[in-house]
């Protein structure tokens, strides 16, 4: 039973860290782009 509980806690560590590693390393940014539309202001005036 203590080795299936460290072995859990071990990959727990793991996944801990592959998750702070892609945080860190992987691209997190936004896509950006332009987006343009017409107003019409005072319309039926």
């Amino acid at each position: 039973m203590l080795r299936i509980l460290k072995a859990l806690v071990v990959l727990a560590l793991l996944a801990f860290l592959g998750l702070v590693a892609f945080a860190y390393l992987g691209d997190l940014s936004p896509m950006r782009s332009d987006v343009s539309q017409p107003v019409e202001l005072n319309v039926g005036q």
